[in-house]
């Protein structure tokens, strides 16, 4: 016989089965965060030559006017003219197959770092691009080939050279994941602190903190990381940093805080209790911020790749939710106006971007299962009504809220009755017809928790001629569609038919 209890997108009242809900719940939750784990995709990028289409370059230092070969030995052999041929090695080194002939070739990789390393700044500058474009091979074997580079590439993250400093940052993160032997020694090396000390040093230079914040993201998505590398992140300053730039520079742009959120995400869905996130604040100024530019949005101020920004903000909040205690949770969310937000990015990117929308009513219906003031906000603010309105819509976003609407059902209540007058009731008579399964199976958990509540809505669903829907449902090829509508016509309904037949019955 279906109870209350076995409602899976929310605790029951019985304390018999509240482990297994809860059990449940974080099943849910891990599998949420592997399919958003499974969906990252590791990029690499390639910061292309100022000079490269100057009119000055000569044909001689033209990509394909030489081959590795001949390059190599003019550098061993040439004095004033090794940035000219450092210049043509890095346009010949973006051919796959030039790449791996240099990385055959005996001494190659030793000879490049000693232009690396040397005396003239600018033959440095020209062999960090011949490494960058190394990086970003497709070849996998390339990145380990080019571990002789890496002590220097890291050392030279404290240097003066913005542009220079950037370029290393880009370089180590395309090396990053190609190989585990490359991260292990990178992570041996240092490459953590040595993140965190250049966004510090570097935090008023955004171009800069945006290649290191894409050099880390690289490292959070190994699929070791939650073993090896999390722990170590989350010891160190990058945390605090990454949040300190989360706000976006309105002369600089968006990217910057697009990688740190990312970076955020990861850690945040590669940890179980996100304590040590929590309690710098990520919660309350990740939440902040998608209030600011929900507030935009709802504006019509859609600035060019503001949702790039707010999709990992979404997650990050959402995963922080999925595991926050609730005393934390009414500690770091003071800001009323977060459902309001929510809400109006949902009505936003319905039509345009489903799938933003999509994650959005997962984020609301994270904050309202455990929060009887965020459910209460819903009602005040007459944001119900909106939500009501979606329900015809698939994707997803119907089904979760369905369970928005049952989480506002639970907490108390004179809630059930405020629903029901924002009619609701009308609507779970709609979504009772629907063909999905998973839609009307929550709508009669709604229907069970709104009638047990009041005998006002019960009698008003028997008035809204709710009876013949659970009628045709117990005839339904599903067997707990069948159990669940009997028990509510049995237990609960005929009774109230009964009743408002006896109230109808014309005076004698």
């Amino acid at each position: 016989m279906w109870r209350l209890n076995k409602v899976r997108h929310k605790a029951g009242q019985q304390g018999g089965s509240l482990e297994e809900l809860r059990l449940k719940r974080r099943e849910n939750e891990r599998a949420l965060r592997q399919a958003r784990r499974d969906r990252q995709l590791v990029s690499k990028r390639l910061l292309l030559n100022e000079d490269e289409e100057q009119p000055d370059v000569s044909m001689d230092t033209a990509p394909g006017g030489h081959d590795i070969v001949s390059l190599l030995h003019k550098l061993q052999h040439s004095g004033t003219e090794k940035e000219a041929h450092l210049k043509a090695l890095s346009k010949v080194l973006r051919d796959p197959a030039a790449q791996l002939t240099f990385i055959k070739h005996e001494n190659s990789m030793h000879l490049l770092v000693g232009l690396l390393t040397g005396s003239n700044a600018q033959c440095r500058l020209q062999a960090v691009r011949c490494l960058h474009e190394l990086s970003h091979s497709s070849h996998t074997n390339v990145a380990p080939a080019c571990l002789p580079a890496t002590p220097y590439l890291l050392t030279y993250l404290s240097g003066p050279s913005t542009k220079f400093t950037e370029l290393c940052l880009y370089t180590l993160g395309n090396m990053c994941p190609d190989s585990d032997v490359v991260r292990e020694k990178l992570l041996a090396q240092g490459i953590i602190p040595a993140l965190a000390s250049c966004i510090e040093n570097q935090r008023h230079t955004l171009a800069v903190v945006e290649a290191a914040a894409f050099t880390l993201s690289q490292l959070l998505q190994a699929r070791d990381a939650p073993e090896k590398i999390i722990p170590i992140v989350l010891k160190s300053t990058l945390p605090s940093h990454l949040l300190s730039v989360l706000t976006p520079d309105p002369q600089f742009g968006l990217a910057p805080a697009i990688e740190c959120a990312w970076c955020l995400h990861y850690l945040i869905c590669s940890t179980d209790d996100n304590k040590e996130l929590l309690a710098q604040g990520a919660l309350s100024q990740c939440s902040s911020l998608l209030v600011s530019l929900g507030g935009a949005v709802t504006e019509g101020n859609k600035e060019d790749g503001i949702e790039l920004l707010i999709w990992p903000l979404l997650r990050c909040v959402g995963n922080i939710l999925s595991s926050c205690p609730e005393e934390d949770l009414n500690a770091q969310l003071t800001d009323a106006h977060l459902p309001a937000s929510l809400c109006g990015l949902v009505q936003a990117y319905l039509h345009t971007l489903p799938a933003l929308a999509r994650e959005t009513v997962w984020v609301l219906n994270n904050l309202t299962a455990h929060s009887t003031e965020f459910c209460s906000a819903l009602l005040t603010l007459n944001l119900v009504p909106g939500l009501i309105q979606l329900l015809p819509f698939s994707q997803g976003i119907n089904t979760m809220i369905l369970r928005i609407l049952a989480n506002i059902a639970h907490k108390k209540k004179v809630f059930c009755v405020q629903l029901m007058q924002l009619g609701l009731l009308s609507a779970l008579c709609a979504t009772l017809k629907m063909a999905d399964q998973e839609m009307v199976i929550q709508s009669l958990d709604i229907l069970f928790m709104m009638t047990v509540s009041s005998p006002v809505v019960a009698e008003e669903f028997v008035r809204q001629d709710g009876l013949s829907l659970l009628e045709v449902l117990q005839y339904n090829g599903a067997a707990e569609m069948r159990q669940r509508s009997t028990y509510l016509l049995e237990k609960h309904l005929l009774s109230y038919q009964q009743h408002i037949t006896v109230d109808n019955m014309p005076d004698p």
